[in-house]
């Protein structure tokens, strides 16, 4: 690990000559999709640099992604502000090992404190949890609501979470009903609620809202500052459901001792902005199913992960969990 980070930190180092950074070198923040480094700007300031995976989007895909999040901050919404190289580029190309091709972007720094950590229980309780989950439901609702105001330009490209891309032949985050790792009694039945499960939404779809959404507003990806939120790491942005994006921010928080609360909180605060979602709440416990799955294809495709084998015996679990709560003879 500690020559891929020296690798990675190189390269970070190489790369900000093209936003003409003071000398200096880059503090490497996380390492998952992206290698995310915090750096300072020519004014003193501070900035993430971002080293997008290779192969797993395309240049056009990474173009997007900006481009989305410099027109939500146009309209008010708090994300990080896209900032061009001294030639006026969004994203930077460079060529790595095995004649591979690797993308920098560099993105204007998000202040506050992330709202937790995946596996680790919150540390706020009672009317302050509800204040912050209902700050994020509502800056929720108004991104989709911008999205909607959104005029994709030209070779607009995002991955879409809609009934293919969750339960189709090659869902984007991975075929998670025969992925490597998978114990065979799993396999069997993650195959068979697919199928149950693609017929449901099938059914569902046309009625339902959607557009463009963030796709991963977890804990991490939420910055708390006093009574505002921001959100960070728009890397799985693209269209889906809106209810998607509502399930996504429920479901690590499942087994917290406030969850009620929790829920209850994001939802009012959505609906306060766009209260013509209410009728969709019910269907929930359909889209923390889906979303549970997807964190199974997305483990099954990376074996090269030290605890993969851990993570899809936990995510199967919470995804049997979370079927035999379905209502499955319920109408659309």
């Amino acid at each position: 690990m500690a020559d891929i980070i020296e690798t990675l930190t190189a390269r970070a180092e190489a790369v900000a000559r093209h936003w003409r950074l003071p000398p200096q070198v880059p503090h490497l923040l996380k390492y998952r999709e992206n290698a995310v480094f915090k750096v300072v700007l020519p004014d003193g300031g501070k900035a993430a640099l971002r080293l997008h995976r290779p192969d797993y989007h395309s240049p056009d895909a990474l173009a997007s992604e900006l481009a989305w999040m410099a027109s939500l901050r146009r309209s008010g919404i708090a994300v990080p502000e896209p900032v061009v190289t001294a030639d006026g580029r969004l994203l930077v190309a460079f060529d790595i090992e095995d004649g591979k091709r690797q993308y920098a972007d560099l993105i204007g720094w998000m202040e506050g404190e992330p709202l937790g950590e995946s596996g680790t229980p919150l540390s706020r309780g009672g009317s302050e949890l509800q204040a912050v989950f209902g700050a994020i439901g509502r800056e929720m609702a108004r991104l989709h609501q911008a999205a909607d105001g959104f005029t994709a330009p030209e070779g607009f490209e995002r991955p879409a979470w809609d009934v293919q891309g969750l339960l189709g032949e090659t869902p984007f985050w991975g075929r998670f009903w025969d992925c490597p790792g998978l114990r065979e009694d799993d396999a069997v039945f993650l195959a068979g609620l697919r199928s149950r499960l693609r017929d449901r939404l099938a059914s569902l779809a046309p009625s339902l809202d959607y557009g463009l959404i963030h796709a991963d507003i977890v804990r991490e990806n939420v910055l708390v500052r006093g009574t505002d939120v921001a959100f960070i790491d728009f890397d799985d942005c693209g269209f889906g459901f809106r209810l998607f994006d509502l399930a996504t921010t429920l479901l690590r928080n499942r087994r917290e001792p406030d969850y009620p609360l929790i829920e209850a909180a994001l939802l009012d605060g959505y609906a306060t902005i766009r209260p013509q979602m209410r009728t969709e709440f019910r269907h929930l416990p359909l889209f923390l199913l889906l979303r549970s799955l997807t964190y199974i294809g997305w483990a099954g495709a990376r074996p090269e992960l030290p605890d993969t084998v851990d993570r899809l015996r936990r995510y199967v679990a919470d995804a049997r969990d979370l079927a035999d709560m379905q209502e499955w003879t319920a109408a659309p």
